[in-house]
């Protein structure tokens, strides 16, 4: 009778794809930002594939971590792996004519302007089932299985992609009605409270340099990690803030917020839409593509004075 011992046991995946992150990053907290877990769970998956090696990866340094050199020479041949599985999971999504499509935005786009846009997106597209993720910065295609990504152009990765303009941006300050003075005058801004989004640390700073408003403190006020908070503080009242016009013009036509400052001014950089090579073809992605193009970039950011800049 033939003899069948069992064959060793290949390294867990999630092991092998946390010290993938780790050693690229040369951190288990940015590792753990890439792949939405903690940095002790990083940690753990990375002793385990130690533990199953018979020795480390990383030398622990106070001042972070170091690549070894036997791990360093297996990174590159790893990376490819983990990206070629990937593309192949979503080769596989594609011939099975998967239904269901998963978009990526940053949170405020996500929040602010896509949510709206799913009723819509829904009505126009019955068969399909749509799902959003709001992410800090544009996924890797070669390794997640999001379909298309919409993010602000400077913060694009182009490798891989097409990157199509969806729609143009502008800066100008929004308030709650209740600041406005008699007749609907502006605050005056010099003595208003700025509020600023973190990500966008220097919208106030942008247009008052473009508006010639030497007066008033750009970078005085609260700061806050999500525009959509920011947003919510402005509604209650609590002071100005630098609007993105895509984002807050549903508030604008609701009345909720008021521009008493006319002055606009056109941001360089576009709302992009970012469609990863293998779904160019793939049908369902590209109706929800122009759907998006037809509800999201409808319309215009060009009314009112622009200011130079």
């Amino acid at each position: 009778m033939a003899v069948q011992p069992p064959s060793p046991r290949l390294p867990p995946f999630l092991a092998l794809r946390a010290f993938e992150a780790a050693a690229r990053h040369q951190s288990f907290a940015r590792a753990a930002e890439e792949l939405c877990v903690t940095p002790a769970a990083i940690a753990a998956q990375v002793k385990s594939l130690e533990a199953w090696l018979g020795r480390p990866l990383f030398e622990r340094r106070s001042q972070g971590l170091h690549l070894l050199p036997q791990a360093a020479e297996a990174l590159p041949p790893l990376a490819i792996a983990l990206d070629q599985l990937g593309q192949a999971v979503q080769g596989l999504r594609s011939r099975a004519g998967a239904a269901r499509l998963h978009i990526a935005a940053l949170p405020a786009l996500a929040q602010l302007w896509i949510a709206p846009l799913l009723p819509a997106l829904r009505r126009e597209l019955p068969a399909l089932e749509l799902s959003l993720s709001a992410l800090e910065a544009p996924p890797n295609f070669n390794r997640e299985a999001y379909d298309l990504a919409l993010f602000y152009a400077p913060r694009l990765p182009t490798r891989g992609c097409q990157r199509l303009v969806l729609a143009r941006d502008a800066l100008l300050p929004v308030c709650s009605p209740a600041l406005l003075g008699p007749g609907g005058a502006a605050p005056a801004l010099a003595e208003a409270v700025l509020l600023h989004d973190s990500v966008w640390a220097q919208d106030w700073a942008r247009w008052l340099k473009a508006a010639g408003r030497g007066d008033v403190a750009a970078h005085a006020g609260p700061r806050f990690s999500l525009y959509s908070v920011a947003l919510q503080a402005a509604l209650a009242g609590q002071g100005v803030l630098m609007g993105r016009e895509r984002l807050v013009a549903p508030l604008l036509a609701e009345g909720r917020l008021v521009a008493p400052w006319p002055q606009r001014l056109p941001l360089p950089e576009s709302i992009d839409l970012l469609l990863p090579q293998p779904r160019a073809a793939h049908e369902p992605t590209l109706a929800l593509v122009c759907a998006l193009q037809r509800l999201g970039g409808a319309g215009s950011c060009e009314d009112g004075p622009p200011l130079p800049q």
